[in-house]
């Protein structure tokens, strides 16, 4: 199976994979080879791939779209941050960029979506701690 994870600014993975977990807004999800056609939304969090070789590759997207055929799944994310890229710099910048977004959102989902960003990306900072 084919995977491609691509923002406006790049294409942070392509290639074979044994399969994929999306954070889906109802729920994470596990695509296989041959699972059955479907578009789905996703939600601030963790896409975990196996790739063709077994070795695990993830990326933090703050939320995005993907499309999952029999042998391809098409994920576009406004935002991708590769775990190699998850420092907790970074992982700051991308929270106060997000209470920016937040001040500025028009509508109360909107605000509550970004809320829960936050809250994955504060998971994933303590997380390091460990």
């Amino acid at each position: 199976m084919y995977a491609e994870l691509i923002s406006p600014e790049r294409v942070a993975f392509q290639g074979e994979v044994k399969l994929v977990v999306l954070p889906g807004v109802e729920g994470d999800m596990t695509i296989l080879p041959g699972h059955a056609p479907l578009v789905t939304v996703l939600r601030a969090g963790m896409i975990f791939a196996m790739d063709a070789h077994g070795q695990p590759r993830r990326a933090f997207t703050l939320h995005g779209i993907a499309e999952v055929t029999t042998t391809k799944v098409t994920i576009l994310s406004d935002r991708v941050l590769t775990v190699e890229e998850l420092t907790k710099d970074r992982i700051h910048q991308e929270i106060t960029y997000l209470r920016i977004s937040q001040d500025k959102a028009e509508s109360e989902s909107a605000r509550a979506q970004i809320d829960y960003t936050i809250s994955q990306l504060e998971e994933f900072l303590a997380s390091m701690d460990i």
